[in-house]
C-alpha cells in the first residue's frame, strides 16, 4: 500500500534527524555493556518501547480518523490538514507565537525528564523498555509529521499500524547508534534541522492528495457514499 509505505518512507527519512535529536539519549542508555548479546537485547528492548508509543498514539488519532470517515469527512480534513502542515513548514515562525503552547511543551518535557531520570539509574530490560515508552512521548517534528499521517487513517487499526511502521523506518539509527562509539556536534544538528521542512511539505503534499479523490488506489482512494444513505426507503 502506497499510503503506508509512505509511514516507511517517513521513518527513513527521520534517521537523519533521529540522529541529532534522539541520538544523546539513545548514547546515554543505561546499557548491560558486558557482551554483545545483552547491549543488543537491551536496545532492542528500548526500541520495542518506543515503537510501542508510537502504535498507541497512531491508534488513538486513527480512531479519530474512522469518525471523520464515518462522516464523510476524512478527505476534506486531509487535504486541510496537509495544507497547514505545507504552511507551518514554509512559515515556522506561526507555530512560535503562542507562548501558551511553548509553556505546556516545556512543563511536559521536564515532566518527563524527571521519570527518565529515575530510569535512567537502573540498567535492567524493563527501565529500559520504560525509556522507550517515555522517548515516543516527547516533542518531536518528526513525529508530528508521522502522525498526521495516522490522522488521515481511515481506522485505529491502520492508525496504528502506520506508526508503527514510521517506527520501524527510524530503525536503522536507533538500533545501532547506542552499539557504536559515536559524537554528535552542534553543526551536524544544525544540519540536520535543515531536512525537517522538506519533509513536513512531502507528507502535506501526500496528505492532500490522499484527500483529493482521485480514484488512485490505497493513494488517493475514491470517498464512499455512506451506507446509510444508500438504503432504499421501505414503504
Amino acid at each position: 500500500m502506497i499510503y503506508l509505505g509512505g509511514a516507511i518512507a517517513i521513518g527513513l527519512l527521520s534517521n537523519l534527524h533521529c540522529l541529532g535529536m534522539c541520538g544523546p539519549i539513545a548514547l546515554a542508555l543505561p546499557l548491560n555493556r558486558s557482551n554483545f548479546f545483552t547491549r543488543t537485547l537491551g536496545v532492542l528492548a528500548y526500541n520495542s518501547g518506543r515503537i510501542l508509543t508510537y502504535a498507541a498514539l497512531g491508534a488513538v488519532l486513527g480512531l479519530f480518523g474512522e469518525g471523520l470517515h464515518f462522516f464523510g469527512l476524512q478527505q476534506t480534513f486531509s487535504i486541510v490538514l496537509g495544507a497547514l502542515i505545507i504552511l507551518f513548514a514554509l512559515l515556522p515562525g506561526l507555530l512560535q507565537k503562542e507562548q501558551i503552547v511553548g509553556g505546556g511543551i516545556y512543563r511536559w518535557t521536564q515532566n518527563l525528564k524527571t521519570e527518565f531520570g529515575k530510569h535512567f539509574r537502573k540498567s535492567s530490560y524493563s527501565s529500559l523498555f520504560m525509556i522507550g515508552l517515555l522517548n515516543g512521548l516527547l516533542p518531536c517534528g518528526m513525529v508530528y509529521i508521522a502522525l498526521a499521517g495516522a490522522l488521515a487513517a481511515s481506522s485505529w487499526q491502520q492508525g496504528a499500524l502506520f506508526m508503527a511502521l514510521f517506527g520501524a523506518g527510524t530503525l536503522p539509527v536507533m538500533f545501532s547508534l547506542p552499539l557504536v562509539v559515536s559524537k554528535l556536534t552542534s553543526p551536524l544538528r544544525a544540519r540536520i534541522r535543515k531536512f525537517l521542512p522538506i519533509i513536513a511539505i512531502g507528507m502535506g503534499l501526500l496528505l492532500i492528495l490522499r484527500g483529493s479523490n482521485l480514484g488512485i488506489p490505497y493513494l488517493s482512494p475514491k470517498s464512499q457514499p455512506n451506507a446509510q444513505t444508500e438504503a432504499p426507503e421501505c414503504h
